[in-house]
């Protein structure tokens, strides 16, 4: 289905969604697609209670068989070299959001995202923020109308504890890059 694909698979620091991610990970890798990894810097170096950063890199070595990309240095050549085919942040926090809607390219992540939209390529947004109808609500919307962004579709995860935290259904991963690899934007968004 996937089968020679080159598909970018950056993650932020929304760290209790990375046992969401890894499977997602793993699927598309089953699928037949070259998984490339990319990692925010916070993402690959931080330990916290969902695991330490090397347990991390560890599984997402095992499941990819490539090393992480996790600085702007090594994250630049993606656009010149026109490395992937498609790309997928997951998570996407709201910070990293509202870098890519307001074009600040100060991460790995943001930079394998400018350099994806530059060549034309698309960009599968995975949410992750618990901030999403409040403060980066904006931001969503900015890129929901961008060319080139794909939304994976996203609801609230927790509507009386957290009322404006949105998470996007991780499982949906796939069938928003096939959607997204056709210029299409998968539906249901919400």
């Amino acid at each position: 289905m996937l089968d020679g694909v080159k598909i970018g698979f950056a993650m932020c620091g929304s760290y209790c969604t990375f046992s969401k991610a890894l499977p997602q990970m793993q699927n598309l890798v089953q699928h037949g697609a070259c998984v490339i990894p990319i990692m925010s810097e916070n993402a690959s170096s931080t330990d916290t209670r969902f695991g330490t950063a090397k347990e991390i890199k560890s599984k997402i070595y095992d499941i990819t068989g490539k090393d992480i990309i996790d600085t702007i240095k090594l994250a630049e050549p993606i656009g010149p070299k026109k490395l992937l085919d498609i790309l997928v942040i997951a998570p996407a926090t709201g910070n990293t959001i509202a870098k890519i809607a307001n074009a600040i390219t100060d991460t790995s992540v943001t930079m394998a995202a400018k350099a994806t939209m530059r060549n034309g390529r698309p960009v599968v947004v995975c949410t992750a923020t618990n901030d999403g109808l409040s403060a980066s609500a904006k931001n969503i919307g900015t890129l929901m109308d961008m060319k080139g962004i794909f939304m994976v579709p996203l609801q609230q995860d927790d509507h009386i504890g957290k009322p404006t935290s949105i998470v996007a259904d991780f499982s949906l991963i796939l069938p928003t890059v096939i959607s997204a690899l056709k210029g299409e934007q998968y539906q249901p968004l919400i």
